[in-house]
């Protein structure tokens, strides 16, 4: 076992990581296509000073090139020509016999021919408490799979994530390593151009925090109506949906392009042939959206990521949230939260500021959000709840 720092450099915590939890960090990490950087090297280093066998090798390729998952929604064969090439140097280093597999891994991929469409995969792992018979409080086990696929084109903003499948599964004990199995359901994804409208086809890291934070508190969403607000393709409703049981969820956004993608990541994800919870798309533009539109969708809780990052779009964005504060469901007025990455401080000042000016007050949620996705932890996000 290894005493070492956890990767999350804001935590800075000491953790105990053995053979098992190496090899694990090598297939999250390489599912998610996580700079190669990021990869506890350094214990398999270690394990291959102790070990005077490959095996530690072999695992750590069976579960990543030789995965079943990869062999279904691989990586970009780019990253995985990358990965592997780091894993044979490892070897190599270690002076041991050569390794056919690593090899024939190595040359198969380096026979196939880059596409315009790869895969970005997240394990999740999704605490539900129950009580058993004997009215013990104990933890149901699920894992999601989250696949993304990624378009590789020339002049893209991000060929981050365009590709999303959730799988569960049931596992009765803690210590289990999550397996992805059961029926997949998809969500689809496109990245983004650099032109107007088109950032809503990339998934950014509020996007995620948002995710992270419903599966943490579902209560806000259970039985509720849910209004999300500029969803892009999705991420956080598909999220919400599968794992925080609202009575019926309206995604949001004004974009055809978004708009004809969250259709299609709807469809794929069999949301559209059930009766809880019901799901639809509105084409919402804030500057257009009328008061008796909001009322008729009759939202008890709204969410909304990242999008505050345009300066020319808050004054409209403040007289929506407004409209919606006042829109009052069943008597009350509906629960608002924003997520957001904190990009330019002016510009989220600013937001604060003509909140503040329209009678709106917010509160930071501080509360602590379980690390269940691969993403860029080191962004500054701020989620806050919005009141009058």
């Amino acid at each position: 076992m290894y005493l070492s720092k956890d990767q999350t450099k804001k935590n800075k915590v000491t953790c105990i990581r053995n053979r098992a939890d190496v090899i694990y960090n090598f297939k999250v990490s390489f599912f998610t296509m996580s700079q190669l950087s990021n990869f506890p090297w350094n214990f398999l280093e270690r394990e291959l000073e102790n070990d005077s066998s490959s095996e530690i090798i072999l695992d750590i390729l069976k579960q990543t090139c030789l995965h079943p998952l990869c062999c279904k929604h691989p990586p970009s064969v780019r990253y995985r020509r990358l990965f592997l090439s780091q894993l044979i140097k490892r070897h190599e280093a270690s002076e041991r016999e050569p390794l056919d597999e690593l090899y024939d891994a190595l040359g198969e991929v380096l026979g196939v021919e880059e596409g315009t469409e790869c895969y970005k995969s997240y394990l999740l792992v999704i605490h539900t408490p129950f009580k058993t018979p004997h009215c013990i409080q104990q933890k149901l086990y699920s894992t999601e799979t989250v696949f993304y696929r990624n378009c590789i084109q020339q002049k893209l903003y991000s060929t981050e994530t365009v590709f999303y499948i959730l799988s569960f599964s049931r596992h009765s004990c803690p210590e289990q390593l999550p397996v992805p199995c059961g029926e997949a359901v998809s969500l689809s994804e496109s990245t983004a151009v650099i032109s107007e409208g088109t950032t809503g086809l990339v998934t950014w890291e509020a996007a995620l925090y948002l995710a992270e934070w419903a599966l943490e508190n579902t209560h806000v969403f259970t039985d509720r109506t849910v209004l999300e607000l500029g969803c892009g393709v999705g991420l956080t409703g598909i999220a919400v949906c599968r794992s925080c049981y609202p009575s019926s969820y309206v995604f949001s956004d004004c974009h055809l392009s978004v708009l004809h993608r969250l259709r299609d990541n709807i469809q794929l994800n069999g949301l559209d042939n059930q009766n809880s919870p019901r799901v639809c798309v509105e084409h919402l533009d804030w500057e257009e959206v009328t008061e008796k539109q909001l009322r008729e969708i009759r939202a008890t809780t709204v969410i909304a990521a990242d999008i505050v990052y345009d300066p020319d779009i808050i004054g409209c964005l403040v007289k929506l949230l407004s409209k919606i504060l006042r829109c009052s469901a069943n008597g009350s007025p509906p629960d608002v939260y924003i997520s957001s990455t904190i990009r330019n401080t002016d510009t989220y000042n600013s937001f604060k500021h003509q909140l503040e000016s329209s009678g709106i007050q917010h509160e930071v949620m501080t509360g602590p959000v379980t690390h269940v996705l691969f993403y860029n932890r080191q962004a500054t996000i701020e989620m806050i709840k919005l009141y009058i």
